[in-house]
């Protein structure tokens, strides 16, 4: 007996975004599209953090930022310029950050 999906009903993602909030350009979907790096990026922070066996406390450290800071970008909760990207990479994690 072969399976066969109903395709009625699915839609690409990019549509499902069109239709949630907006289309590309629109004020809610730029919002979207800003919130979902930020996460992106705090998650990829956390998880080179974890590979390197570095608390949030070391990671400052080896960056001359502040727990804090780290915390927070964890969380999504500051905006990051490209230039403490790299820094936390490269001096953090003697890697280059690629999204």
């Amino acid at each position: 007996m072969e399976n066969k999906i109903d395709s009625t009903y699915l839609t690409s993602f990019d549509s499902y975004l069109d239709k949630k909030y907006g289309l590309v350009g629109s004020i809610e979907r730029d919002l979207y599209e800003e919130e979902s790096k930020a996460f992106r990026i705090a998650e990829m922070l956390k998880e080179e953090r974890r590979l390197a066996k570095l608390s949030q406390e070391e990671l400052a450290k080896k960056t001359g930022t502040k727990k804090s800071l780290i915390a927070r970008l964890e969380r999504g909760k500051n905006d990051l310029s490209m230039s403490m990207i790299n820094l936390l990479f490269e001096a953090g994690f003697g890697k280059a950050f690629n999204l």
